[in-house]
């Protein structure tokens, strides 16, 4: 079974997708929320390698289908182990008007947190895009984003 990430600027709708693929029955970890992370020199946040090599192990040996989201510096590392590597994508202007307006997460509400998500998406997005192996433009409704996520890793396990 498959191991997608799922990548893309603040405000693409990783957290959505990922909730929408968690109600169909599928596995999903956000890396923006729990102990994934951690700052790197520079200020950069980066995965813990240990802990997404266990989640990607304990993935390997229970045969499931798992979705794992989050952008991070060091996420190259662990390409070779992703089926697919999917980037979600929006303009500008529908980033900076999502993350004004959502409830889940304050990152992106402040001057400082736009100017960063403008910035990133003119120099990191573009980076991102040339090792997806898809794009998803998540302007579209989320059922059909999430309706291509779910293709990409086959059906959901069987729940008993």
């Amino acid at each position: 079974m498959a191991v997608i990430f799922v990548t893309g600027m603040s405000g693409t709708g990783k957290s959505t997708a990922l909730d929408g693929l968690a109600r169909r029955g599928y596995r999903v970890v956000d890396t923006d929320y729990g102990d994934w992370v951690e700052v790197a020199h520079g200020g950069e946040r980066q995965w813990r390698a240990d802990l997404v090599d266990a989640l990607i192990a304990e993935h390997e040996r229970s045969g499931e289908p798992l979705f794992i989201a989050g952008t991070v510096w060091n996420q190259g590392a662990f390409y070779p182990r992703f089926a697919e590597v999917v980037l979600l994508s929006a303009p500008l202007d529908v980033l900076l008007d999502r993350v004004a307006t959502r409830d889940t997460n304050p990152f992106g509400r402040t001057a400082a947190d736009r100017d960063r998500i403008t910035r990133d998406t003119a120099e990191v997005e573009p980076l991102l895009r040339a090792s997806a192996t898809a794009e998803i433009d998540t302007r579209r409704p989320v059922a059909e984003v999430v309706d291509r996520l779910a293709a990409l890793a086959g059906p959901p396990p069987a729940r008993r």
